[in-house]
């Protein structure tokens, strides 16, 4: 299983690492070259719908095809949550009839709802836990 932390460099900015030696940089909105942490959750929502999108989307239109996930959603600050995600998948079906893209994006719907993690997480909930260890 793949180790993940975040490590702090410096007031309110932090590096995310991974043990199969990824980084992200993690901060507040008013630090350049970051993202927040609200900002990472909204990637990892649309990156794991591009994801669950992929097999069905190749097989119809080609390994090469273009996609886009644009996911957007304010933060409700006074309870600190975001109380919607809207997500945005777009994706060139041009080549295909009315009729042909209807039933890809009922294929692409139900893939994104089976396998999608983070968004059946995300709709589920999840318990949390922290624990702090002090030296």
């Amino acid at each position: 299983m793949t180790e993940l932390w975040v490590q702090r460099t410096g007031t309110r900015r932090y590096t995310g690492q991974s043990s199969r030696g990824a980084e992200v940089l993690i901060g507040s909105e008013d630090v350049e070259g970051v993202f927040t942490p609200g900002e990472l959750l909204k990637i990892a929502l649309a990156a794991c719908t591009g994801m669950s999108s992929d097999r069905p989307l190749s097989r119809r239109l080609g390994d090469d095809y273009d996609a886009t996930v644009r996911v957007s959603g304010a933060a409700d600050r006074e309870n600190e949550l975001y109380p919607r995600l809207d997500e945005i998948l777009q994706v060139d079906m041009s080549e295909l009839d009315a009729e042909a893209v209807e039933r890809l994006l009922v294929v692409v719907e139900r893939a994104v709802d089976r396998v999608c993690t983070v968004g059946r997480t995300l709709k589920a909930g999840t318990e949390v836990t922290l624990a702090i260890e002090t030296d």
